[in-house]
C-alpha cells in the first residue's frame, strides 16, 4: 500500500474535545439537558446527520443554527487565545509519508472552511493532495461515501488505502468503502465491534508510523 487517507479532529488535531467543550457550554447557557449524552452521538458525522440527531432530541422547533453558531464562536474564540492543539506525532508522520512517495487524503466530517483554516493554521495542508470534507457529500460518516471520493481524487484504490480515524463512526465508513482502517482512539474507547473492523488499533500516531514503517519493509 502506498495511500492513507487521515480524519482531521481527534486524529490530526485534538479539537474533539474542544467541540464537545463548546457544546456543554452553550447548552449549560441555554438550559439544554442532557448535552453531554447527545455530542457522542455526533462524533464523526457531518452537519446534516448531526442536526438530525440534536433536533430529534430538542424538538423540530430548536434552533440548531443559531446553537451552532454560539458553539463556534466558544471554540474559535478559546483557538485564539490557546491555539490549536496538534496531535502529537502529526508532523513525523506527515513528514515521512511524504518523503516516502505515499499519496496522502484527508476525509473530514467537518465543513471545508473549518478544514482549510486548522490546516493552514498548523501549517501542514500542503502535505494533503487531495482534501474531502463534509459539506462534499450528503451523508458523511458511518457511510463510506466521503472515503470513498477521496480515495477517487487521489486516483487510489480503496483496497490498496489505509484510513487513520479515532471515532467508531469514522472506522465504519473507511471499513465499508473497503478500505484497511487503523484506530487511534481519542474520546471513544474500542468495543470488540471496532477491534473486529480495525486492521490494528494504536496508542497515537508514533505507533502508527512505525507501523507502517514496518509493513513497507515486508
Amino acid at each position: 500500500m502506498n495511500t492513507v487517507v487521515f480524519d482531521m479532529d481527534g486524529v490530526l488535531f485534538d479539537t474533539e474535545r474542544l467541540c464537545r467543550d463548546s457544546w456543554l457550554a452553550v447548552a449549560e447557557e441555554n438550559g439544554l439537558p442532557d448535552m453531554e449524552l447527545i455530542f457522542p452521538k455526533c462524533i464523526g458525522l457531518n452537519a446534516n446527520d448531526s442536526r438530525r440527531i440534536v433536533m430529534d432530541a430538542y424538538g423540530e422547533n430548536f434552533d440548531y443554527e443559531g446553537f451552532r453558531e454560539q458553539a463556534s464562536l466558544w471554540f474559535w474564540d478559546y483557538i485564539e487565545k490557546n491555539g490549536l492543539p496538534v496531535k502529537p506525532g502529526v508532523r513525523e508522520l506527515l513528514t515521512w509519508l511524504k518523503a516516502e512517495g505515499w499519496l496522502i487524503g484527508l476525509a473530514s466530517s467537518t465543513r471545508r472552511s473549518s478544514v482549510e483554516k486548522h490546516l493552514e493554521e498548523a501549517g501542514i495542508k500542503e502535505y494533503f493532495t487531495a482534501i474531502v470534507t463534509g459539506d462534499m457529500v450528503e451523508h458523511s460518516k458511518p457511510r463510506p461515501d466521503i472515503y470513498l471520493l477521496a480515495c477517487k481524487e487521489l486516483g487510489a484504490k480503496p483496497g490498496q488505502a489505509y484510513a487513520i480515524e479515532d471515532s467508531p463512526n469514522g472506522i465504519r465508513s473507511a471499513y465499508r468503502a473497503g478500505m484497511s482502517p487503523l484506530m487511534v482512539p481519542d474520546m471513544i474507547a474500542p468495543d470488540e465491534e471496532m477491534r473486529k473492523l480495525s486492521t490494528k488499533i494504536f496508542n497515537d500516531l508514533y505507533e502508527v508510523l512505525c507501523f507502517l514503517q514496518t509493513s513497507q519493509q515486508d
